[in-house]
């Protein structure tokens, strides 16, 4: 058997290779980029754009290969709302589409795919269980949401596709959204809150993400869904909180009127000055949090990461980003 995956030099795949080779595993890393990382002496790197059909089969799938899609845009860097449909469509679903394509083709029939709990929109019921209404809010979570749809279709085929659906992801190697808090913290600004700051925020460390594409695998692949977040999220005043007093910084949070931030964050989005993208602080002071007990039920999978331990690491690679050194930190920012 071997595990191919694409997007494998990306943020969760460079945590997911080195798992499956410690587990004694075949593996294959499929991406348009390759970097210096260490378990390449023990993968086999395959320069693959989803975007190019030709490209994705001429990877050479087998029957018996575990596949993972890791590959993906994300919300960051932020994008102009007329350029949305064409940047993250043609890897998200067209990229996905080539690759269950080619896998049909080769006979292959396992899939495990990372989509995200942007599919739900607005939140309806709390906690979000996997049953939540689908109702995503732009083009990055429709995207993905049609990768769904997808996977029900193949499915029916005879296909097996696990999808896993993550909250804001936190691990080593990127910043993304949380770069504009850090550097509000390091110049003692005040820190605007959308809403009051008593809705908890959830987070997802990569670590988790990674093992659970990896139990994903272990369990047989079931063609079901998981939600992927951390266990008891705190209520973001205490989160920034407790980031300001571990930074030293001098800066206050500010609780703004939520809707008043959101038609602002509105205008500029329409004067094409977006500050944050719309799916983003639409549900910034809602109650997003996820429930993930179906993944350890099924999977045996349980976040180990807590969303403050995650935010504080994060900052500390920044600081060390910042000031030139190596941070020996487990976790960072990402999407």
């Amino acid at each position: 058997m071997r595990h191919v995956i694409f997007g494998g030099d990306g943020f969760v795949g460079r945590h997911l290779a080195p798992k499956l080779i410690a587990d004694g595993e075949e593996v294959v890393v499929a991406d348009i980029v390759k970097s210096d990382l260490a378990h390449y002496r023990n993968a086999r790197f395959v320069a693959c754009d989803v975007t190019d059909p030709a490209a994705v089969a001429t990877l050479g799938l087998k029957p018996d290969d575990m596949v993972y899609n890791l590959s993906a845009k994300m919300l960051s860097p932020i994008q102009v709302r007329a350029k949305r449909h064409d940047f993250f469509f043609p890897v998200n679903f067209f990229g996905t589409e080539n690759i269950i394509k080619a896998m049909d083709h080769a006979g292959a029939s396992r899939l495990v795919h990372f989509t995200t709990d942007m599919i739900y929109g607005h939140t309806v019921t709390t906690p979000m269980t996997e049953e939540h209404p689908v109702a995503p809010l732009g083009e990055y979570g429709l995207s993905k949401w049609k990768t769904e749809e997808l996977a029900a279709v193949w499915r029916e085929r005879g296909m097996s596709i696990s999808l896993f659906r993550p909250r804001l992801i936190i691990g080593p190697g990127r910043l993304g959204i949380l770069e504009k808090l850090f550097k509000l913290i390091d110049m003692n600004l005040p820190v605007p809150m959308i809403g009051s700051g008593r809705n908890p925020y959830q987070f997802i460390s990569v670590f988790d993400c990674a093992e659970a594409a990896r139990l994903g695998w272990k369990a047989g692949v079931p063609n079901e869904a998981y939600n992927l977040g951390s266990l008891n999220p705190p209520p973001v005043r205490k989160l920034l909180g407790d980031l300001v007093k571990h930074a030293g910084s001098k800066s206050i949070l500010l609780p703004t009127p939520g809707w008043a931030v959101k038609r602002t964050l509105d205008l500029l989005d329409m004067m094409n000055m977006p500050i944050m993208d719309p799916e983003q602080y639409l549900i910034a002071d809602e109650e997003c949090v996820l429930d993930v007990s179906k993944g350890g039920r099924q999977l045996g999978w349980v976040p180990k990461y807590r969303d403050e331990d995650m935010l504080i690491a994060a900052y500390k690679e920044y600081r060390a980003k910042k000031e030139g050194v190596s941070a020996s930190t487990q976790h960072a920012p990402a999407e």
